[in-house]
Formats: C-alpha cells, sequence, structure tokens
C-alpha cells in the first residue's frame, strides 16, 4: 500500500493545546489518530496524550506486520486508553478524571477502519464529496450552514455525552470497513477544524490540493473562521495513493 500523510495542530485562541495527533504504520497496515482533551478538565493535555501513548504502543505490539482482527483491536484500544485515564487519576490522586475524545483509523487489507469516542471525526472524501464521516457524541450537533463564521464571543456548540476518562463507561462507536479506492480523502480532526470549516469546504480542499497543502489551508480557515476564541485546531489527512493488491511501497 501507498498513502500520503501531514498533520498540522495549532493553538488557536486558547493557552495551550490540549490537542493530540500521530500516525505510525507497518508494511501492512497503518494507523491514525486525534485525541481532545478536554476543555475545563485538569490535565487534558496529559490525557490525549496518554490516549495516543496507549493504542500505538497496542498497534506496535500486535500489528506483526497486520493485525490479527482490526475491529476487536479498536474497541479494546479505546477501552484500555480508558483504563489508562482512570489509572493516572488514581495514581496523582486526582479529584476529577482527565477526559479525552478520540478518533482512531486503521487502513488495512485494502479497507479503512474507524472507530471514535466523543466529537473528533473522521472524514472520508472521494470524488471530491463527503463519502462518510463519523457521528459526535453530543447531544446537539450544529447544522453544516451554522459552523463557519467570525466569532465575537466564545460559544458553547454541544454537549458531549461520552468520552474516555468519563465516570461511566464510554461509548465506542465502529463504523463499518470502507474498501478504499485509490484517489480517496480522509482526514481525522478535533472539533476545532469542523467547527469552524464546513463539509464542502473540507472536500473541496483534499480534492484539490495535495494532503500537505490541504492541512495547512484547513488549518489557516479555521482559525480565522473561528476568530479570537478559536479552539485547538487539529487534523491529519491521508491520500490514498496504492493498494495493496498492487503491492507495497
Amino acid at each position: 500500500m501507498k498513502f500520503s500523510v501531514f498533520q498540522v495542530s495549532r493553538v488557536g485562541g486558547r493557552k495551550r493545546n490540549e490537542d493530540r495527533v500521530g500516525y505510525t504504520y507497518t508494511q501492512s497496515a497503518a494507523i491514525f489518530l486525534v485525541a481532545d482533551g478536554l476543555g475545563g478538565h485538569p490535565h487534558g493535555d496529559v490525557a490525549s496524550q496518554l490516549c495516543l501513548q496507549v493504542v500505538t504502543s497496542m498497534f506496535h505490539k500486535q500489528a506483526t506486520p497486520k493485525l490479527a482482527a482490526v475491529t476487536e483491536f479498536l474497541h479494546a484500544a479505546m477501552l484500555a486508553a480508558h483504563e489508562q485515564l482512570l489509572g493516572y487519576a488514581t495514581m496523582n490522586q486526582l479529584d476529577q478524571t482527565p477526559s479525552s475524545t478520540l478518533v482512531i483509523s486503521v487502513l488495512q487489507d485494502d479497507h479503512c477502519y474507524t472507530a471514535h469516542c466523543g466529537d473528533s471525526r473522521r472524514y472520508l472524501v472521494r470524488a471530491g464529496e463527503v463519502l462518510s464521516r463519523t457521528i459526535d457524541h453530543s447531544v446537539a450537533e450544529w447544522k453544516d450552514s451554522m459552523l463557519a463564521g467570525n466569532r465575537a464571543a466564545p460559544v458553547s456548540k454541544h454537549l458531549l455525552y461520552s468520552c474516555l476518562g468519563a465516570s461511566r463507561q464510554p461509548v465506542v462507536e465502529i463504523a463499518t470497513p470502507i474498501l478504499m479506492e485509490v484517489g480517496d480523502r480522509m482526514v481525522l480532526c478535533s472539533d476545532g477544524l469542523w467547527g469552524n470549516v464546513g463539509e464542502d469546504d473540507i472536500a473541496y480542499s483534499l480534492t484539490a490540493n495535495a494532503v500537505t497543502e490541504a492541512a495547512e489551508e484547513l488549518a489557516d480557515l479555521a482559525l480565522r473562521q473561528g476568530g479570537a476564541y478559536c479552539d485547538n485546531v487539529t487534523l491529519i489527512a491521508v491520500a490514498w495513493e496504492k493498494s495493496d493488491n498492487e503491492g507495497f511501497v
């Protein structure tokens, strides 16, 4: 398989960046992650970092060179990250557990497998249109027409009902695997991106540009439209260029 990838993370109008993004791969599988530590909770940046560390460590141990069962891996990895956050709070005697959203995509056997908890999203773009995206675990979602535009004051967009590190068992949603086609584009992102940039703009930028330019362009657009109070903006963009059936490059 062959793919191009580029990641961006900007602090925006916040005092610190509580988002984390990363990827790693073997000859036969690749994993991409975005985590968003919850603002207002203690150690949000630590929460997102722990999530990435736990999941990537599991991937390296089990992808030899591919995962035996991707769906089972995704579910177990999400719960392992959740347990790690609970353990961190206990070890450090915190009154409140650090919490984070998390979205994970694995590319293996020409398929995209995705799991998420919270409101960090995965979009898959084909032929210039959004073919699929994750659905947020929140009480209410804004319509795309309400997402863009400058704001003069901070706005509460939605209320999460599930995240990793919460007192209740997290909702872990596993998407139906998607057979990848050469030319497909994928982006994983925190709400700092999708909360300020509409789906049409995301699809257009990913289609019209190489992933390097698209990621930078989308981050810049989110920061401009988010204004002075813009949340952290984090994304990782991927272009699927060659299938497993054509050999590894």
